[in-house]
C-alpha cells in the first residue's frame, strides 16, 4: 500500500511539474506561440554595427517583428558585400498594415506594401547605447535597392539614411585634390592682391572717388540757384498759362460779337436798305475820286515811291515776324533763356 501511495505521489509531482513548465513557457513566450510568422530579408550595403539579433522591427513606432539573424554575403559578379538581415514579422500585424484585416481576403500582404513603397532602413534606438533597429515605412519617392531573395524569405527593399548618404559622399571625395585646388586658388588670389594691377586699380579708385566728391560738392553749390530759377520759371509759365486762358476767353467773346455783327451786317446789306443806296452813291463818288487818284498815282509820282518804301518795310516786318514764330515753335523757352544758336 505504501509503494502504491508513493508511486501515485511521484506521478502527481511529475504531472504538476510538467504543468508548471508549460505554464512558464506560455507565460514567457506570451502570444508568440499562437501567432503566424512571416520571414523577410533586408540587404544592407553599409555597416550594421549596433544591430543585434532580437532587435525590434518597427513600422512608424509600432513593433511588428524582430531580427532573427544577421549574415554576410559576398556577390562574386558585382564584387560587393551585403549584409542580409533576416527578420520575423507578425503576419496579422502586416496584414493590418495593408488594410485587409477583416475583409476576408487571404494572401500575403508584403508584396502589396512593397509595391506601394515599403522599404527598410536602420535607425538609432539610443545615442548612449548606439543600438540600432529596423525602421519600416512607405517611402515611394526615395530610391531603394533590391538584391534578390535569401533562403526563401520575402525581400524588403532597403534605403540608405541621410547619414549613410553623407558618409558615401565623403568617401567618394578626393580631399587631397580639393586641398590642392584651394591652395592654388589662394596662391592665385595672393598674387592678384599683391600685384601691381591691384595697386593701380586701388589708386584709380581713390582718384575716381575724389573726383566724384568734387563733382558732388559743385552740384551742391549749384543745386540751390538752379532750384530757385526753376521755381521762377514755373511761376512765369503759370502766369503765361493764365494769360493764355484769359486770351482764349476773350477770343470766344470776340467770336460771339463777330457773329452778332455779321447778322446785323446782313440786315444792313439788303438791296433796298438805305445803307446800300448810300453806298451806291458813295461808290459813284469813289469812282470819281479814283479818276483823280489815278492821275496822282502815276509811276513817277511821290505817292507811289512812298508806297513802295512802305511795302518793303511791311515785307521785312512780316519776314521778321515769321522768323520769330518759327523760333518760338522750335524753342518755346527762347523768350526766357534766349535763342540757341544752331551749329
Amino acid at each position: 500500500m505504501k509503494r502504491k501511495a508513493s508511486a501515485t505521489l511521484i506521478g502527481s509531482f511529475v504531472v504538476v511539474g510538467i504543468a508548471l513548465i508549460a505554464v512558464a513557457i506560455i507565460a514567457l513566450a506570451g502570444n508568440n506561440l499562437f501567432t503566424r510568422k512571416e520571414r523577410t530579408v533586408m540587404h544592407f550595403s553599409g555597416s550594421v554595427y549596433g544591430l543585434q539579433v532580437g532587435a525590434p522591427v518597427v513600422f512608424r513606432g509600432v513593433r511588428v517583428g524582430s531580427v532573427e539573424s544577421i549574415d554576410v554575403f559576398y556577390d562574386r559578379e558585382k564584387d560587393q558585400y551585403s549584409i542580409p538581415v533576416i527578420a520575423v514579422l507578425d503576419s496579422d500585424a502586416v496584414s493590418g498594415l495593408d488594410g485587409k484585416r477583416g475583409d476576408g481576403q487571404q494572401g500575403p500582404a508584403l508584396p502589396a506594401l512593397i509595391e506601394r513603397g515599403l522599404s527598410a532602413q536602420l535607425s538609432m534606438q539610443s545615442l548612449l547605447t548606439g543600438l540600432l533597429y529596423v525602421d519600416l515605412d512607405l517611402r515611394p519617392r526615395r530610391e531603394s535597392s533590391l538584391r534578390g531573395s535569401y533562403h526563401g524569405a520575402t525581400e524588403i527593399p532597403t534605403t540608405a539614411t541621410a547619414i549613410q548618404n553623407l558618409r558615401e559622399q565623403f568617401d567618394g571625395m578626393d580631399f587631397r585634390r580639393v586641398a590642392n585646388d584651394i591652395s592654388a586658388i589662394a596662391s592665385s588670389a595672393r598674387a592678384v592682391v599683391s600685384g601691381p594691377q591691384m595697386k593701380q586699380a586701388l589708386s584709380d579708385l581713390a582718384e575716381i572717388t575724389a573726383s566724384f566728391k568734387r563733382i558732388s560738392e559743385r552740384l551742391d553749390k549749384r543745386v540751390g540757384p538752379l532750384t530757385d530759377e526753376l521755381e521762377r520759371s514755373l511761376a512765369s509759365t503759370r502766369k503765361a498759362m493764365d494769360g493764355m486762358s484769359q486770351a482764349a476767353q476773350s477770343v470766344d467773346r470776340t467770336a460771339i460779337g463777330f457773329g452778332r455783327t455779321s447778322e446785323r451786317m446782313g440786315e444792313l446789306l439788303a438791296p433796298d436798305a438805305p445803307l446800300v443806296q448810300n453806298l451806291q452813291r458813295a461808290a459813284d463818288e469813289v469812282a470819281r475820286t479814283a479818276g483823280a487818284l489815278r492821275e496822282s498815282t502815276a509811276g513817277d509820282s511821290s505817292l507811289m515811291l512812298s508806297a513802295d518804301r512802305a511795302l518793303d518795310d511791311l515785307s521785312k516786318a512780316a519776314r521778321a515776324l515769321r522768323d520769330l514764330a518759327e523760333t518760338l515753335e522750335q524753342q518755346p523757352d527762347a523768350l526766357l533763356r534766349g535763342r540757341k544758336v544752331t551749329p
